[in-house]
This record gives structure tokens, C-alpha cells and sequence, in this order.
């Protein structure tokens, strides 16, 4: 397959260069054979890479079937829809997206991967296109709200950035009703003048049923949730304890004090810890569950592990990478059973270096299966009867916060960041009504386990790094300048204010504003609009260092039960161990990772995305319950377009213009703010204000409010 691939570009770069050769003119397919003396046999060939280099834009062909050079500029790229009619396309490798006014989308459907002109711009900042072709579609199913009409059916998409409704001819709704969730494949993308059309494959149940809000989300970012028959006949083949073949050949540490410490609801348990410390050094053992020891390659767990990329903690539910067998049983490290683990045990001194590591294959088993809530009462409260209930484990504990706090400073003194925020707990009733929404707060056991996990995967990305060997790294780029240019004037409304050196800002700075505003009221809103001016972090075959982290080396290694980059290297690392990695397996891994840890960060997202849909639909569901009720919050955003404020309990929304009916406001996109023209009152970032709850939406998931 790589050969193959040689031999196209090989081709492309062929035609480029005649192409390119100023004495050149435009010409047909079969001049063009016969110029480059393509056989017969041969032309096939030359047609499918004519024909991919026509996709990617570099050349053109004219309607008289002539080939050439384009006389515009032409980019391959993503085309976004908005609920407006325009849309933007984003490119590959560039950060700005060409806007793409509704005259020009040229019947493009939302994530469609299309071929754009790029227009000479007159006006405004931002590079426009022009699609002048629909390369492929993407998207082939879509959720939404199904309404009947006498003799058809049409449905509304949950997703408001497909604009248009689609067409369901009578014979195939499916027997769908007014008020039904449906699942439509769209036989026909419709164009400028006509709709999409679509056929009903599934329903999902009534609007109003439990737990159909939060399936739509699932299936309109099509997650998958069942596992393929093969995938099932195969685990039927795993044990439901260690075999003792097994546990040969591997370094055995079931007499070691072991712990897990995770939430109460936690089953997966991939993660357990050692600890003890002779002659002022620490040696912390970092446990983590040997998932690529059932998990093999190119077996169908692992294509659909691979498939899924990640599980998926949703408001009510939680839809795993891997099926419960694996996940909750014969991987997770639960108390008092031998399991198979990938130990990092490191060296430290008391300095927080690590001076040493193993990194080795094991068998573990676990003493207690501990909770953060009983060891923040240990080592926070100092609990009497917690500490009687755990007396053996009480001094492994203690050791754990002096190491954590350790580490922690070492951590903070090279300018990592720590995001320690509230987040929210959204409490859903039996029918999965939202029943509360209150912050809760990371406690000291939590922190442990942070600090011991990251240590891991910082010494494990760093030793593998100088090995050059193939390796998933997990990078974190610098913010772009503009986002910090908008958080600077954001703090500077609450009297604080970040050093910026040539656009950039080094994370020490954004260490020294969080520790600056912990304890005040503005905290959460402030540590929270820190994390939006951030880019995401992804994975990628190279080592590009981690910005929030202040890390120079790091990987995921300790979540392979809930994470695919991790189960990824877990492969690799045990065949470095075993001394497997020969050439032929190193260029093996070179051929795979781009691919791997491109959909993985692909899969992350969407995770993501379909976890804060979840969110912001129940916090819109509870807050339809408060309607005409007066809250104090804070400006976390302004547009063109109105106002974003923030509450106590993490729920935000919207004060569109049109409720500021005191004034007519404009936006001034230097201070990101709203200066009305009459009154001259301006809304600006990080301004106190008082609202009232005026309408929200489920579906869409917005809250909307007024000034009071």
C-alpha cells in the first residue's frame, strides 16, 4: 500500500513539473499520455491522479477537458455551516478559515469537504472563497425533531448549523409521529433551490420520553454504543480471572501496600499506587492496568477500541471504549484479585527529581479500593474513625500528601498551570429531570492522584523520547496572542493584569494570576475564561511539549481501559521491553501513528463536544423552571450580538441586544465591549451585572436572559 502511494506522488510530481514548464499548454488526456509515453495498461493510472490533484486544487481542467494550472487560488478544506446561511471552511495546517457568504456555498452541506476559490479580498480582515465544488459529504445521518404532514414528513436537525429541514416522503417515515426523535440518512443533499431529502432508519422515542434527549446527542455525534457481533464472540474467549500462565515472566508486587484511589461511582479502576521511602528517598510505584495484554492488535476489540477512540462520561451515562468485561472486570484493578499491570516505578528525591525508573510488566493486587472522599478525611480532616477504619494504610497516605506537595511545587516553580476550578455536578432525578446544579470543588486526594499520574507520564514520554523510537506524545501548543490580548482585558476589570512579551505570554504568568485570585469570589469565572483562551491539546507522533503543563516530554500512559493513545503506547513500550522493536515494527508504528493519533484527537473532541451538549441541554432544562427570576452574575463574553453572563452555578447565557432596550449598542472590538450610542453605559468582560431568566431551550441548549 505505501508503494503504491510512492508511485502516485511520484506521478503528481511528474505533472506538476510539466505543468509547471513556462513553454507548457493547456492540454487533454490523451495528449498528455502520449507526451509522458503512458502505456495503455497504464492509463488508468494517470486519470485517478489527474484526478486527485484536480480534488486538492493544484491543477484545473476546463470544459473543454483541458488540464492546467488554476488562475485563482484553490484550498481543500472543511466546510462549516451557520444557522445564518454562510459558513466557513477550514483548512488543514492554516489557523484563519475562509468565510464563505451565502451566495457562495454552492449547495455545500455542513462538514462537507469541499473545494474553494479563494477571492482576492477588498474589505474586512478575513479571507473569503468562493466553493466551486463538493468534493465528498461527511455527515450521512442526522438527529432531530420529526413533524408529519398529510401525505409526508419533514424533520428539524438538532444540530441548528444544518439550516434546512429534510424531506421525508410518506413511504419512508417509518411510521414516525409528530414529536418523535428520528434518525434520518439523507439520500439526496438537496442544492440552492431545494431541500435535503432523507429516509427515517430509526426512531429514538417521543421528545418527552426519559433519556431520549440525551440518546440524540449520542447518535447525532455518532458515537457508537453497541459492539459489533464479532467484537462480543471475542471477549467470550477472555477469562474472567489472571490465568498463571500469565503472570510468568513478570515482576511480582502483589506484597507491595497497593491502593486505587478514585470517585465513588468509579468501576473502571486503571490506576494504583505504591509508596514508600528509605534514606530520604521515595519510591512511588505508578500501576496501571495491562489492557494490550487482551486487547491485541487488528483484533476486532481493537479496531472498535481504536473505532471509538475514547469513552464518553455523558450527564446519565457513561458509554465505554471498552465493553464491561474488560473495563470493569479482568483490567480493572479491583481489590483483593491478581491483575496484570505496566508499572512506572520511579526514584524521587526530596526535591521532587525523578533520580531514577523501571518501567516493567507486573502483577498486582490491590489492598484497598479507597475513594477521595475517605482520603481527603485521612490526611485533610483528620478523621478519627476514617483513620481507625484504614490504620494500616494511614502512614502510605501521609507519605502520598508530603510526596504530592513535592512534586506539586517543583511543578508550579518551572510555570505549569493548574486549572483548580469548580466544575459542575448536575444531579438528574429517576426520569432524568435536573434536579441541582452546584459547583464542586477538587480536595486534596484528588490532587494526589493528579500529581502521581502526571509524574508518570512525563517520565515515560521524556525516556521513550531519547529512545527515538515511534512513540503518542500529548502536546499543548502556545495560546494565540489575540485570545491573551482578550483575557488581559478581561482580568484588568478585576484589577488584575498578565505580563505579555512580543505577543506571547509564558505560562508562569498565567500561574501567577490563578494563585493571585484564589479564595475570591471571582476565581471560578476567571480560572474558567483562562481555560477557553487555551488551544485543546492533541496527540501526535512527535514531541512538541505540553504549555499548560510547563513540560518539555508527555504522553497519556495511565488511563489504556478509557483512552486509546494510552492503550497505543502500552504496546509499544512492552515491545521495547521485550525487545521486539525491530526495524521492521519501528516502521510499522512510523506508517500508523499520524493516522491513530489524528483520529484520536478527533474522538476526543467529539467526546468533548457531546459531553458539553449534554451539560448545557440540562442546565437549560433546569433553568426553564426559573423563568422571571433575578440572578447576580458576571459578563464571561461579549459579541456583536450581545452579552454572555455567567452564574454562581456555572450556568451561562445569553443578553442579546435586542433585551437591552435602554439603548442601541455597538460593539467595539478593541476593548471587547458594548458601548451604547445614547447612554453611553458599556457592558465589558468581567462586569458584575444583575439579570432575569427570560426563556430556555433544550433543544438548542441556550439560556436566554435581560438586563434587570
Amino acid at each position: 500500500m505505501a508503494e503504491y502511494k510512492d508511485i502516485i506522488e511520484e506521478k503528481k510530481k511528474v505533472l506538476m513539473s510539466l505543468m509547471n514548464d513556462k513553454h507548457y499548454v493547456p492540454m487533454k488526456f490523451k495528449e498528455l499520455a502520449v507526451i509522458l509515453n503512458v502505456k495503455k495498461e497504464d492509463r488508468k493510472l494517470l486519470d485517478f491522479v489527474l484526478s486527485e490533484l484536480v480534488n486538492e486544487g493544484k491543477i484545473t481542467i476546463s470544459k473543454r477537458g483541458k488540464y492546467s494550472l488554476p488562475k485563482e487560488t484553490y484550498v481543500k478544506g472543511i466546510f462549516i455551516s451557520n444557522e445564518k446561511g454562510f459558513g466557513f471552511v477550514e483548512v488543514e495546517g492554516e489557523e484563519e478559515d475562509y468565510f464563505i457568504p451565502e451566495k457562495n456555498i454552492g449547495g455545500a452541506f455542513h462538514h462537507d469537504t469541499v473545494l474553494v476559490a479563494v477571492e482576492p479580498f477588498s474589505t474586512g480582515k478575513r479571507k473569503e472563497g468562493k466553493v466551486i465544488k463538493v468534493l465528498s459529504h461527511e455527515i450521512s445521518e442526522v438527529v432531530g425533531y420529526f413533524q408529519k404532514n398529510k401525505s409526508f414528513g419533514y424533520v428539524l436537525p438538532d444540530n441548528n448549523r444544518i439550516s434546512s429541514d429534510i424531506y421525508i416522503p410518506g413511504k419512508y417515515t417509518m411510521g414516525a409521529v409528530q414529536g418523535h426523535k428520528v434518525v434520518v440518512k439523507i439520500t439526496d443533499y438537496g442544492s440552492k433551490d431545494r431541500k435535503p431529502e432523507g429516509k427515517v432508519i430509526e426512531i429514538l422515542g417521543h421528545v418527552n420520553d426519559p433519556g431520549v434527549d440525551i440518546l440524540s446527542i449520542v447518535k447525532g455525534y455518532n458515537i457508537p454504543c453497541e459492539y459489533p457481533k464479532e467484537v462480543m464472540e471475542q471477549i467470550e474467549n477472555i477469562p474472567e480471572e489472571v490465568q498463571e500462565k500469565d503472570k510468568e515472566d513478570r515482576l511480582d508486587i502483589r506484597d507491595w501496600q497497593t491502593v486505587t484511589i478514585d470517585g465513588e461511582d468509579a468501576k473502571d479502576l486503571d490506576d494504583a499506587i505504591t509508596l514508600k521511602k528509605e534514606d530520604g528517598i521515595y519510591t512511588l510505584g505508578v500501576h496501571i492496568a495491562d489492557v494490550s495484554h487482551y486487547v491485541v492488535e487488528n483484533s476486532p476489540l481493537d479496531k472498535e477500541a481504536k473505532e471509538r477512540g475514547t469513552s464518553v462520561y455523558l450527564v446519565d451515562r457513561v458509554i465505554p471504549m471498552l465493553p464491561h468485561k474488560l473495563s470493569n472486570g479482568i483490567c480493572s484493578l479491583n481489590q483483593g484479585v491478581d491483575r496484570l499491570a505496566l508499572s512506572c516505578i520511579m526514584k524521587i528525591n526530596e526535591n521532587g527529581e525523578v533520580i531514577d525508573h523501571q518501567v516493567a510488566e507486573t502483577v498486582v493486587n490491590v489492598d484497598r479500593r479507597m475513594t477521595y472522599t475517605a482520603v481527603n478525611e485521612i490526611i485533610t480532616n483528620k478523621n478519627p474513625d476514617t483513620m481507625n477504619e484504614y490504620s494500616e494504610l494511614v502512614p502510605m497516605f501521609q507519605l502520598m500528601a508530603e510526596l504530592s506537595s513535592i512534586i506539586r511545587e517543583k511543578r508550579y516553580g518551572r510555570g505549569a498551570i493548574d486549572f483548580d476550578f469548580p466544575e459542575c455536578k448536575i444531579t438528574l432525578d429517576e426520569k432524568g429531570y435536573p434536579v441541582s446544579i452546584k459547583p464542586y470543588d477538587r480536595n486534596a486526594a484528588t490532587k494526589i492522584i493528579e500529581d502521581f499520574m502526571l509524574m508518570a507520564n512525563e517520565t515515560i514520554a521524556e525516556y521513550y523520547f531519547w529512545q527515538q523510537i515511534p512513540f503518542v506524545y500529548r502536546n499543548h501548543e502556545k495560546p494565540d496572542s489575540d485570545r491573551m490580548k482578550q483575557l488581559s482585558l478581561f482580568i484588568t476589570n478585576f484589577g488584575y493584569h498578565v505580563k505579555m512579551s512580543k505577543d506571547e505570554v509564558h505560562p508562569k504568568e498565567l500561574q501567577k494570576l490563578l494563585k493571585s485570585i484564589e479564595g475570591t469570589p471571582e476565581e471560578a469565572m476567571i480560572s474558567r475564561v483562562t481555560l477557553r483562551s487555551m488551544k485543546r491539546a492533541e496527540y501526535t507522533p512527535e514531541c512538541l511539549g505540553h504549555f499548560g503543563l510547563a513540560a518539555k516530554y508527555y504522553c497519556h500512559f495511565t488511563s489504556p481501559i478509557r483512552r486509546y493513545p494510552d492503550l497505543q503506547i502500552h504496546r509499544i513500550i512492552k515491545e521495547c521491553l521485550r525487545d521486539d522493536m525491530t526495524e521492521k515494527h519501528i516502521e510499522h508504528y512510523k506508517s500508523i501513528l499520524p493516522e491513530v493519533t489524528k483520529h484520536c484527537s478527533m474522538t476526543e473532541r467529539r467526546a468533548d463536544d457531546a459531553e458539553r451538549d449534554s451539560e448545557k441541554m440540562k442546565k437549560a432544562e433546569y433553568m426553564r423552571g426559573f423563568i422571571g427570576e433575578e440572578y447576580t452574575g458576571v459578563i464571561s463574553s461579549v459579541t456583536s450580538f450581545g452579552v454572555y453572563v455567567e452564574l454562581e452555578n456555572t450556568v451561562e447565557g445569553l443578553v442579546h441586544v435586542s433585551n437591552m432596550t435602554d439603548d442601541h449598542y455597538e460593539y467595539d472590538e478593541a476593548s471587547y465591549s458594548l458601548k451604547g450610542q445614547q447612554t453611553m453605559k458599556t457592558y465589558k468582560l468581567g462586569q458584575i451585572v444583575k439579570i432575569r431568566v427570560e426563556n430556555a431551550d433544550k433543544v438548542t441548549g441556550t439560556i436566554d436572559f435581560s438586563m434587570v
